[in-house]
């Protein structure tokens, strides 16, 4: 579907590179999307790039930048687009909404629907679908059809569709992508659950009580986040009141704000746990398991140039936490004495650390013996308003429009 014909070798070259690399590491497994992958120009969607960069299979390419430096717009990186389009089962002949425009995602899911197929792309920023709609025209993807809305509100002139496809961070679910999508459609939505974003494929359940979303997959990512009626920002609680350490909370602040003023004037108390992993092992049944079972879960991190060593996180911009009333605590890690492993610890500070040392341990110890290498937990996704005894969850959040449950799966 594209005209592009004549285009640098050296950009062929990296595109078959990143393409092979995908295939290589399981990320792409359908051969419709290696072929539309390996077919469309990525770098001439991401104008002014270098090649090396367009092309790096699992970085993403930034676009535009607040003036706060906050990014409001990128083109995800190659390993994140394949395992999207991986997880939306987009078909030939079908319709396709997807909402976070850019242009290359659409061209790609214009190559897989067809001729006979529809792709309608979606987003807020009329630079970015100026900039979508010029890119898809020139590159021979014409018949993508570009819209500038505010993507939470029902797109005029669009009827069903059997696959909603979001390419930008959400924290919560608009009804109307629900109300836009077929019964046995799909949504494919990076979701952030207390702080922990997911790439996660739902499909829609009618239950006794109505319809409700179920996931499928779910699969780390990170994105930019969503601008518009949906918005959310993550609230942060400095600690002392000071700006060195902060605690991010994604669904609202501790009730008493001020109990962990005093926390840093306290011995901080370390313990290790015994419970190592692969350098490079994926943890994500882990984040779920903190999220889920600690109920003042959250993230910290500390400010480089305001430092003072009252903390000391590996990750200085991110590491997992939690918040017990005067008390919180973080996860480390150390080097095993064979440098093969990570071990983890916890550090906590506050007139009960140990205590709550000891609730994160008894978390990692049951991720370790119940949940490491085993499945994801099930999300669901339910109308707020929802009563309790209607939703199975090991962990509710409460959105906007949605109940979210987190539930891990029985044997």
């Amino acid at each position: 579907m594209t005209d592009t014909t004549i285009e640098p070798d050296e950009a062929t070259r990296l595109r078959n590179r990143v393409v092979n690399e995908l295939c290589a590491d399981g990320t792409i497994s359908t051969p419709a999307i290696e072929a539309a992958m390996r077919k469309v120009p990525r770098h001439a969607f991401i104008p002014d790039t270098p090649l090396d960069m367009a092309y790096a299979t699992y970085a993403a390419v930034i676009t535009k930048t607040d003036e706060d430096g906050v990014h409001l717009s990128s083109v995800s990186a190659p390993q994140i687009q394949a395992m999207m389009l991986e997880q939306a089962h987009v078909l030939p002949g079908l319709r396709v909404l997807e909402i976070g425009s850019g242009g290359l995602n659409a061209a790609y899911l214009a190559e897989l629907v067809g001729e006979d197929g529809e792709v309608v792309t979606v987003d807020i920023d009329p630079a970015v679908t100026d900039r979508a709609s010029r890119l898809l025209e020139a590159h021979g993807y014409g018949k993508v059809r570009v819209v500038t809305a505010d993507a939470a509100e029902p797109i005029a002139g669009l009827s069903e569709v059997d696959v909603v496809m979001v390419t930008v961070g959400a924290w919560d679910i608009a009804p109307a992508w629900t109300a836009q999508l077929k019964q046995d459609g799909r949504l494919v939505v990076p979701l952030r659950m207390r702080g922990l974003t997911r790439s996660v494929a739902f499909t829609q359940v009618m239950g006794e009580n109505g319809t409700y979303l179920q996931s499928e997959s779910a699969r780390i990512c990170g994105f930019v986040p969503m601008q518009g009626s949906t918005a959310h920002r993550e609230e942060l609680l400095l600690v002392n009141g000071t700006p060195e350490i902060g605690l991010k909370f994604d669904d609202g602040l501790p009730a008493d704000l001020h109990r962990l003023d005093n926390a840093v004037t306290t011995p901080r108390h370390e313990l290790w746990t015994g419970v190592t992993v692969r350098p490079q092992e994926l943890i994500d049944t882990l984040q779920m398991a903190m999220a889920i079972s600690l109920p003042g879960f959250c993230t910290m991190a500390v400010d480089k140039i305001l430092d003072t060593g009252l903390v000391a996180p590996v990750n200085k911009r991110f590491a997992l936490a939690a918040v017990e009333g005067d008390t919180f605590a973080y996860l480390v890690t150390r080097r095993t004495e064979d440098h093969k492993h990570l071990e983890y610890g916890v550090h906590a500070l506050g007139p009960h650390a140990t205590q709550l040392a000891d609730q994160m341990t008894d978390v990692l110890r049951d991720w370790e013996t119940n949940r490491r290498g085993g499945p994801s937990p099930i999300i669901r996704v339910y109308p707020a308003g929802t009563s309790d005894d209607h939703i199975p969850a090991d962990r509710i959040i409460d959105k906007v429009h949605s109940r979210i449950s987190l539930s891990w799966p029985t044997t």
